[in-house]
């Protein structure tokens, strides 16, 4: 498992490509806002996304919005910037997967 707070230390931002916002939105009811909280909510889970890193590092994210939707991103970070890849809601088994992290007050 990849650091969390080791990968995101140089990030400063977001940079959203309006394709893949669209599509979140679109295909999963997965807002831009949303999608960029589970980032700052605890607990997370992140795991390096070795199937689909060809070209640069991705990651998937396992976490919780403000409103407790529990949501899997997959992204990379380019120069300082995370760019998500996609947002949905999580799978089944990888809420049971996540349901087995601790819990840390927000």
């Amino acid at each position: 498992m990849a650091e969390f707070g080791d990968l995101l230390a140089r990030v400063t931002g977001f940079d959203w490509d309006g394709g893949n916002a669209a599509k979140n939105e679109e295909r999963h009811g997965v807002i831009v806002s949303e999608a960029e909280q589970v980032f700052f909510n605890r607990p997370v889970l992140l795991a390096e996304d070795a199937a689909h890193s060809r070209h640069e590092h991705r990651y998937q994210l396992l976490g919780r919005t403000d409103d407790d939707r529990f949501l899997s991103i997959i992204f990379t970070v380019r120069r300082d910037l995370v760019r998500v890849i996609s947002a949905r809601a999580m799978s089944r088994k990888e809420r049971s997967f996540y349901a087995k992290v601790p819990f840390e007050p927000r």
